[in-house]
């Protein structure tokens, strides 16, 4: 029996949308590790063909429409850091991700993450979307012929489409980049090597600083949403296989650059709905259809990387934290939500949008240190 026209508009309209919104914060975080042309493409085609192999196998094996996402906080964290080459950067990628996989297999691993408190680990979400999305107004002043137009299409297609919005600002990007000669000029040749190699550098700090920060956001900005979604929607999520081969394959994926995938949270709810199939027992095939998108857009990346490349950073950087204004007003209603943990929620957010650097460790370990500590604070008072 042939599939519905509605999987696969579903498949790729949430392709596309998580791909368009979020790739130029991808290409940021690469370039904050100094990471090369045929890096960042690996990189790129590295996460969208662990995504795809994820979501198939999941999907298939137990009969529940899981789509994965790349870890966008992780993008934002990986790109907010300073003084970490691609090579130590890939060693915290593969730490993180085996942690998540541990997490799976270690029942007190579990605990000791569930444990954290919901205020504090969003407290240091919010510290690390924040500076992206305050450099919109910074661009916007310093180049506003080039910004201002993409901003407003940004603001005019999220009053009809919020979803939308950040892909049609992307779209903007390129024709303000490319009809004015913002944009650098294009190769004539293409390089069709899809995966390099990184050898990974375990640096102490580096694990400490970026890939325990990334674990943990990971976890409470991607997976723990993402199997909410899939319990509103009337599926039991399989947590521990998924949290397994989401691990084992950011792992693996991790030696070619990917940073951690996860659950996705806002595209996973396209896919879920009445309108994609009318018997849930069926809707599972979805996840099949997005395997094969997100392949297609891992095979496109050599022409889509350098195109995006070629555009003007402040472009780049504008889209990025367009398509982080809506995590950032998640995370900070999340943070404060909760009176008995705000203030060190607050703790956490100010020393983690600081950006302060001690030990060679980053300020996203800082911050949820000093959250902790004050949580801890504010535990034995109450007692």
């Amino acid at each position: 029996m042939p599939l519905p026209v509605s999987m696969f508009s579903a498949a790729l309209v949430a392709a596309f949308v998580g791909y368009g919104s979020t790739i130029a914060l991808v290409l940021a975080a690469a370039a904050a590790v100094g990471a090369n042309t045929a890096q960042t493409a690996s990189w790129v085609a590295a996460v969208c063909f662990s995504k795809a192999i994820g979501s198939a196998l999941l999907s298939s094996w137990k009969k529940v429409p899981m789509v994965l996402a790349w870890s966008t906080p992780g993008a934002a964290l990986i790109a907010a850091s300073t003084g970490v080459d691609i090579h130590q950067a890939v060693g915290a990628f593969v730490f993180a991700a085996l942690l998540i996989a541990l997490t799976a297999a270690v029942r007190p691993l579990n605990r000791a993450v569930t444990a954290i408190p919901t205020g504090v680990a969003s407290g240091m979400l919010a510290g690390v979307l924040l500076p992206f999305t305050m450099a919109v107004a910074t661009h916007a002043a310093g180049q506003p012929a080039l910004v201002l137009p993409l901003i407003a299409v940004f603001f005019l297609v999220r009053l009809f489409n919020p979803l939308l919005a950040v892909l049609a600002g992307l779209v903007s990007g390129f024709v303000v980049a490319f009809s004015y000669g913002g944009a650098a000029p294009a190769s004539a040749s293409i390089d069709w090597q899809w995966l390099t190699f990184i050898a990974p550098h375990f640096d102490g700090a580096v694990l400490l600083g970026l890939g325990v920060p990334l674990y943990l956001v990971t976890m409470a900005s991607q997976n723990l949403p993402g199997f909410a979604v899939l319990r509103a929607n009337g599926y039991e999520p399989p947590v521990t296989e998924a949290l397994g081969v989401t691990g084992v394959l950011s792992a693996f994926f991790a030696l070619f650059g990917s940073h951690t995938i996860s659950m996705a949270a806002i595209t996973a709810a396209i896919c879920l709905g009445d309108d994609v199939h009318p018997d849930r027992g069926q809707r599972w095939k979805v996840g099949l259809v997005y395997a094969v998108v997100w392949i297609l857009l891992g095979l496109s990346g050599p022409v889509i990387v350098p195109a995006i490349l070629a555009m003007p950073p402040a472009i780049i950087a504008v889209v990025a934290g367009l398509a982080l204004i809506p995590p950032l007003i998640g995370a900070l209603v999340s943070a404060f939500e909760v009176a008995a943990t705000r203030f060190a929620a607050a703790a956490t957010f100010a020393v983690t949008a600081s950006g302060v650097a001690a030990f060679g460790i980053g300020a996203a370990f800082w911050g949820l240190l000093a959250g902790l500590l004050v949580h801890m604070l504010d535990h034995l008072r109450t007692r």
